[in-house]
């Protein structure tokens, strides 16, 4: 099943305070603040929601397009996914920008300032279903410029292309009717608890109705696992306990990407996300949402340890 993968491509800065950030603000002079913080280091991962699912699915022997807007600063993030076999035809340089960057300075007490400079994201929207060929015949619809989201929406709506739902971030800069039209028409809505409950506060749905339009909801629990909504029943599947603790940051996204290999493959649905919750495992034993490494084989090895019992992944 031929996939495109639309979402957010960015650089994430991640520096550290040695202090702590509350001893510098002077709380009777807010309306002045002014405040400049030396950090002892600082790396740059990269990242966004896209080429992070992206990556793990192409770990997995796949070869997803990814359509996004990028910026000038771009041509080394696209040799690092391209060498890793993700196929960036569909990913636009926007000239005189540079690519989504997320700052943040964490002090030694893990409070944190951050900033999201949106870059060529902003310009997402000048790419679209039509212009790809051939037409996928699945698309992801992850977090990205708002407009762009609503806008992917329609264009799938309108070609015919079935897409999974996951605005996850953006939830807070969709409108309702935007939320709900996106719900309605999707193949599946993906979403952590958290962002299911800004969903329900926001659009007034419950699971009832979502499962109604859709053909299966994913919720995932971080450590409890995961729920699968699907033909009306409810099946909890079980986080898989990393052999070591070093970075949840990306989870959820690698879990996506495994859980696609799966689902492109006709595999059943609980098997597409036990695969998940293993990419999300190998992401958590590794630093930054692309540090993790595995190939086809050492995963299908892994899997059948964990799950000696059940279906196999015989069919990849």
């Amino acid at each position: 099943m031929s996939t495109v993968i639309t979402g957010s491509i960015a650089f994430d800065y991640l520096m550290t305070f040695a202090g702590r950030f509350k001893d510098h603000i002077l709380l009777d002079q807010l309306d002045r603040l002014s405040l400049s913080f030396l950090v002892d280091g600082m790396v740059r991962h990269r990242g966004g929601i896209a080429a992070n699912i992206a990556y793990t699915l192409s770990l997995l022997g796949e070869k997803p397009v990814v359509m996004a807007a990028v910026g000038k600063d771009f041509e080394e993030y696209r040799a690092w996914l391209e060498k890793h076999g993700v196929d960036t035809s569909a990913i636009v340089v926007i000239p005189d920008v540079f690519t989504a960057s997320f700052f943040v300075n964490s002090d030694m007490t893990n409070a944190q300032i951050a900033f999201f400079y949106a870059g060529a994201m902003a310009e997402s929207s000048r790419l679209h279903f039509r212009d790809l060929e051939p037409i996928p015949e699945l698309a992801v619809i992850s977090p990205n410029d708002p407009q762009a989201m609503v806008q992917y929406v329609a264009e799938c709506i309108d070609l015919k292309i079935p897409y999974l739902y996951d605005p996850s971030q953006q939830i807070i800069r969709l409108d309702a009717p935007q939320l709900l039209e996106g719900i309605r028409n999707a193949v599946a809505l993906i979403a952590n608890d958290y962002e299911w409950g800004l969903i329900k506060e926001k659009t007034k749905l419950d699971l009832a109705q979502v499962n109604r339009w859709t053909s299966f909801t994913i919720l995932t629990l971080g450590e409890k696992g995961i729920d699968l909504y699907n033909n009306g029943e409810k099946v909890r599947i079980p986080a898989i306990m990393p052999n070591k603790l070093i970075d949840p940051t990306g989870a959820g996204d690698a879990f996506r990407g495994g859980f696609l290999k799966g689902y492109t493959r006709g595999l059943d649905l609980e098997i597409s996300c036990r695969m998940g919750a293993l990419a999300a495992t190998y992401c958590i034993e590794a630093q930054g949402t692309q540090g993790h490494s595995f190939d086809l084989e050492t995963f299908k090895a892994r899997y059948q340890t964990l799950f000696p019992d059940q279906a196999g992944l015989d069919a990849l």
